[in-house]
């Protein structure tokens, strides 16, 4: 039986596991199959430029850092397996977990499953994937690709909203794409941006298309207008999708607390959930952060309240 089981990778599932791992709990990290579209490592494995994470001062590729956190973790103990959990049950002890025909039995289950963003499904967004794709404008936006270059943002939630404020403070102008003509923001963000003097909105309109090629990576993208059918296009270096993310917990369903949104429920300050033993981290609980770094603290802090809940069993 293991102490402690990790569902998942990433910020927050590689700092639970160093943690947890330092503790002497020799934890397990179920983080993920090579062949999944949720790779190990999570988002970052997809980005290839983090300049805002403390200790890179030169900035790392994402891939690098996951390395990184993993090679840490791996030095105090913890162990990892390239395998995706497909069930839990969490009704009994010890909480069980199953990933293809292994079974696991742990006495702590910590969850790193994390957040997918949502892109617009069209094959040029996979086609140029790091290269102007983005679906995270706080993550790249000061990148030097859009800085002092037009961008398109593509969305009508606050989300796009703040997304496309962020961007305007690097980027030469901002296209926010909408399909209506009214958005779904709040008013007072809807204002912010209308009245942005970098920022043009797209009304009524959608991306077909997005431009470029193998050595510049997206120049453009072509734009549809859902009322008259007419297609133009607008040159730019960056293309953000800001539609919104889907929180990874469908196995969880039934089984934990979760928001309207997919997003689980943890206790105020703390990570437990209302299963007693299992601990939520990272973007799987958080549907406003969303950053590497935030990711990390809140694996910590579900590494800590393992090791202490594991404690008190004892004594």
């Amino acid at each position: 039986m293991e102490n402690v089981l990790i569902i998942g990778s990433g910020p927050a599932g590689y700092t639970a596991a160093l943690y947890t791992a330092r503790a002497n709990l020799a934890p397990l990290c179920l983080e993920g199959e090579l062949s999944q579209d949720i790779l190990p490592g999570g988002q970052l494995m997809t980005t290839t430029e983090v300049e805002n994470y403390p200790g890179y001062p030169e900035g790392v590729t994402g891939p690098k850092m996951m390395e990184d956190f993993k090679k840490q973790a791996a030095r105090f103990g913890a162990r990892f397996e390239y395998k995706t959990a497909a069930k839990v049950d969490f009704s009994g002890r010890p909480l069980k977990v199953w990933a293809g025909e292994a079974e696991y039995a742990a006495k702590t289950v910590i969850i790193a499953t994390g957040a997918s963003a949502k892109y617009l499904g069209i094959e040029s967004e996979k086609r140029f994937m790091n290269r102007g794709v983005s679906a995270c404008a706080t993550c790249d936006g000061a990148l030097p690709r859009f800085r002092n270059k037009p961008v398109v943002v593509v969305g009508g939630g606050d989300t796009a909203m703040e997304e496309t404020l962020f961007l305007a403070n690097f980027a030469s102008e901002v296209h926010l794409v909408h399909r209506r003509d009214k958005f779904r923001a709040s008013k007072i963000m809807g204002d912010r941006v209308v009245r942005h003097s970098k920022v043009v909105v797209e009304w009524n309109s959608v991306v077909e298309e997005i431009l470029g090629d193998d050595t510049n990576g997206v120049t453009g993208v072509r734009l549809k207008d859902v009322r008259t059918g007419a297609t133009r296009e607008i040159a730019c270096t960056g293309f953000f999708a800001a539609i919104g993310h889907k929180p990874n917990t469908d196995i969880f369903q039934g089984v934990l607390d979760m928001a309207d949104t997919g997003y689980l429920k943890t206790k105020p300050d703390s990570t437990y959930t209302n299963v007693d033993g299992v601990f939520a981290c990272g973007d799987v609980k958080d549907p406003t952060y969303r950053q590497a770094v935030t990711a990390a603290g809140s694996g910590c802090m579900a590494a800590l309240d393992a090791t202490r809940w594991l404690e008190a069993q004892e004594t």
